[in-house]
């Protein structure tokens, strides 16, 4: 079990606001000015996207910032060269999110190691399954002291889910439907029933929900029952229309 500050975060008595951002998007030089004004506009937590050609899980908004950054020239090289001195003004929980297929490409464990030695405290990687997790890198996300998290929707059946919570060490990304990322004004029965069956199985991990969240009243009813909720492709979307200096008022905006 690894203390990081992930899992402090998740003691605090709050509900646990994270926003996602791809890396190098508006413009390639962006990344470090995003975190630091999330930051200081009192975000919990945050994921970093790491750009990929082919984003499976995200949604329109998502995929565009995604090729946008990878025509600006963002890599992974990159992202770890921008990050490499993110802890001496940042001390929330950073979270890459990226695909298995730029990690592998890079090594899997100097991935690991890189990401241990500039402050990272988790991954999301939505196309590593959990069993491959679990036999082939569990133990060296341990060694680095990094938080692997995984996704679960309404159509994860309770045996799998409780597979997934076994093996997690931090906290359960709820995604709130079976459709890719986008932001939704208002959440329907269908998800408020799906909050109330994860939420009932009583989980050892907080979950955090994460697609469809936009604004104060999709955060509130994703909160309801669970630790936190996630917004991505909705702050995007700001970011275009009113650019880094407005980012205040979007956390504002949300709670």
């Amino acid at each position: 079990m690894t203390t990081n500050r992930i899992h402090q975060k998740l003691q605090e008595d709050k509900k646990i606001l994270s926003i996602y951002f791809t890396a190098g998007y508006p413009r390639l030089e962006d990344t470090v000015s995003i975190i630091e004004n999330l930051q200081n506009s009192g975000v919990d937590m945050l994921e970093i996207g790491l750009p990929f050609s082919d984003p499976l899980a995200d949604g329109p908004t998502i995929q565009e910032s995604s090729t946008q950054a990878l025509k600006n020239g963002m890599t992974t090289n990159e992202l770890f060269k921008q990050l490499k001195d993110i802890r001496n003004s940042v001390h929330i929980p950073l979270i890459i999110m990226g695909y298995f297929n730029p990690i592998m490409q890079y090594g899997v464990e100097a991935f690991c190691a890189k990401c241990a030695e500039i402050g990272i405290d988790g991954l999301i990687v939505p196309d590593l399954p959990v069993d491959v997790y679990e036999e082939d890198y569990k133990s060296l996300f341990e060694k680095y002291g990094l938080a692997n998290i995984f996704l679960i929707t309404p159509q994860t059946p309770d045996e799998r889910i409780r597979y997934i919570d076994s093996v997690s060490d931090g906290f359960i990304y709820m995604v709130s439907s079976a459709s890719v990322t986008g932001a939704k004004s208002t959440f329907g029965d269908v998800q408020k029933q799906y909050f109330e069956r994860i939420h009932s199985l009583q989980l050892k991990n907080p979950q955090i929900v994460g697609f469809g969240i936009s604004n104060a009243d999709t955060f509130e009813t994703a909160t309801n029952r669970a630790k936190g909720a996630i917004i991505g492709s909705a702050f995007i979307k700001f970011l275009n229309e009113k650019g880094i200096d407005a980012i205040p008022e979007f956390v504002q905006s949300i709670r």
